[in-house]
């Protein structure tokens, strides 16, 4: 927004060391006025049979006072304005600097330049306490900058493949006459599939990261039922056992993102498991402020470094296994941002037997009373 141009705080600051200077020496000398001038006599006094003879001398009385008095004021008046402007200039500078580098810092981050910091030295105070705010607002916001771009570049790519690949399969189509016209078709439903699926999984990643959602009572144990029933036929096909255990858990969330959430985890475990003889274990329990969500599954041996990244938007991990229904590589980031939209924690530990095990961490709710219970 365009402002008129003002006066630098700096001079501002100059300004009112300077007034306060001079209001300060102009009250010294009114009460140099008031408690002693005012109590000298305006004439001289003679007292009756003194010897004293005055004639020559200075007498103190108070138009010889201030004859004398005046010019000296006027002057310390004139230091105290000269000292006022020049040592408030400098005072104000000193002031002011971490100001001008939290200025210059702000200037950068608005052009682009999110890597630089301020780093303020000294001592804790209020500027450095801005200082150390303002950078650390920098660091998330840069983070952040770059997850966006990162993501923006992987999306691109991942929507371009199947689009890339229609068009292969609908220029072949049209070259060749005798191309089979029901495989074309086949493939062009299981490339337009995933496209939908991939989409459809960015908008409830966008979704979620807003937190513009409807938060409810929910039972977090009642969506790892649904989720598990849903998802059986594609564990029996892979030969994958399920193994359900826990309580109640209460918390509070949207029941179709934590479905979803929910959902994610279990197909993450069942298609990235031992084909045949893979085992997942899915537990709900309840601790004293929390609602935690288990789920772990056999499958290769993983690095604690590796397994940091599955949650990163399009890694699927090149060591793991896969199958059919890999998916479009946003599961376990959609179960990260709903986590997070829900003020919950997400964990990912390899076992040592191989596989992984994921806790989400959620706040706990006290459960609703039923009829039965308000009754008894």
């Amino acid at each position: 927004m365009d402002r008129a141009p003002g006066l630098s705080v700096r001079l501002k600051l100059t300004l009112s060391y300077a007034a306060f200077l001079m209001v300060a020496g102009i009250l010294l000398l009114a009460a140099v006025w008031v408690f002693l001038l005012r109590y000298v006599p305006d004439r001289a006094l003679i007292v009756p049979g003194s010897t004293d003879s005055l004639a020559g001398g200075v007498f103190p009385i108070r138009s010889n006072l201030l004859r004398v008095f005046a010019p000296r004021a006027a002057a310390v008046l004139a230091f105290l304005l000269v000292l006022g402007l020049v040592g408030g200039w400098i005072l104000a500078g000193r002031m002011l600097a971490p100001l001008t580098r939290i200025t210059g810092a702000t200037r950068l981050a608005t052009n682009g330049t999110l890597s630089h910091r301020i780093r303020l030295p000294g001592r804790k105070d209020e500027f450095r306490e801005l200082a150390d705010a303002f950078d650390a607002m920098l660091a998330r916001l840069e983070a952040h900058v770059a997850g966006q771009q990162r993501f923006a570049a992987n999306a691109s790519h991942e929507l371009r493949t199947p689009l890339a690949i229609s068009k292969a399969l609908l220029d072949v189509a049209r070259t060749d006459p005798k191309y089979d016209t029901g495989e074309v078709i086949d493939r062009l439903h299981a490339v337009n599939t995933r496209a939908i699926n991939l989409t459809e999984a960015l908008l409830l990643l966008s979704h979620a990261n807003q937190k513009s959602f409807h938060r409810e009572p929910v039972d977090l144990s009642l969506f790892v039922e649904e989720a598990t029933e849903s998802l059986l036929p594609l564990a029996e096909k892979q030969g994958v056992t399920i193994e359900i255990s826990g309580d109640i858990t209460p918390t509070i969330g949207s029941q179709a993102l934590l479905l979803q959430l929910t959902t994610n985890l279990v197909h993450n475990a069942i298609v990235h498991n031992l084909p045949g003889q893979g085992t997942v274990w899915v537990n709900s329990r309840v601790r004293a402020r929390t609602v935690v969500l288990t789920v772990e599954n056999t499958g290769e041996k993983l690095t604690p470094e590796l397994a940091s990244t599955f949650t990163e938007p399009f890694q699927r991990g090149t060591e793991r296994i896969h199958a059919d229904h890999a998916g479009v590589g946003l599961g376990l980031a959609i179960v990260k941002t709903i986590t997070h939209a829900h003020d919950g924690t997400l964990t990912l530990t390899p076992r040592s037997t191989g596989g992984i095990r994921i806790t989400v961490e959620l706040p706990a709710t006290a459960p609703t009373p039923t009829a039965n219970d308000s009754e008894n």
